[in-house]
């Protein structure tokens, strides 16, 4: 994954950036990959707070809600080492053998053309699963970066908070929010990023209950239908 954040002397305009998130958009969320996680996360609240399984999985919903991730109130309130738990969640999911190469996603990837627009991940996971999850998918030569949640910073900075949009920017060299293209399957993260003025899609698959309010500008089930929200950014 080639980085190449400053332009040339600074002399040539940023290209916009399209930001991806990773998890449950770059592969559908039938792989199941979020309830293996959740159900480690569970166990790891249980064997380290001495929790029940009902009591784990209420503080568990209590911290995603409140912080967007389960481990940042575990280092909040419980003093737990958040590189310990990366080893004992994110990196102990069994991904080989679940998260395939998609030759869809490839092509529509390599049909956008990089002199128009760079193309820049970021998410809520720690660089390890973040790599891991792109290797597998065979698409990290794709990408010029990857702006992911730092656990061995405390405080975290994590999607929604319009903190990690900033460094998303900072990190991908581009200063106009309206120079800013993002495509998550989360509601929250998706009205956070519409509202500091990026051109947001919200990837709602088939067979997920469309939200009552639509999180952002565009709504669509499937990446394919960046073809024609982001026309602009594709080869001809």
């Amino acid at each position: 994954m080639g980085s190449q954040a400053t332009e040339r002397n600074g002399a040539s305009p940023s290209r916009p950036v399209l930001f991806f998130d990773i998890d449950n958009c770059l592969y559908p969320k039938s792989t199941k990959v979020h309830d293996m996680m959740a159900q480690l996360i569970d166990e790891y609240f249980a064997k380290h707070l001495g929790l029940s399984e009902e009591d784990a999985i209420r503080l568990h919903t209590d911290y995603y809600k409140n912080y967007g991730l389960a481990i940042e109130g575990l280092v909040r309130h419980h003093q737990i080492d958040p590189l310990d738990y990366n080893a004992k969640v994110d990196d102990a999911l069994p991904l080989e053998g679940i998260i395939k190469p998609n030759s869809q996603l490839r092509k529509m990837l390599e049909d956008i053309d990089t002199s128009k627009v760079k193309l820049w991940l970021l998410t809520n996971a720690y660089v390890n699963h973040a790599r891991r999850v792109i290797k597998l998918l065979e698409i990290e030569h794709l990408f010029e970066g990857l702006t992911y949640c730092n656990y061995s910073e405390v405080p975290f900075l994590c999607k929604p908070q319009p903190g990690m949009y900033a460094k998303a920017m900072r990190e991908a060299g581009v200063e106009r929010p309206e120079d800013c293209y993002f495509v998550d399957d989360s509601y929250a993260n998706c009205v956070a990023s519409q509202k500091l003025g990026w051109t947001t899609a919200h990837l709602v698959e088939e067979g997920v209950p469309a939200p009552e309010t639509q999180a952002s500008k565009y709504q669509i089930q499937s990446l394919e239908e960046l073809r024609t929200i982001y026309s602009q950014f594709f080869k001809s």
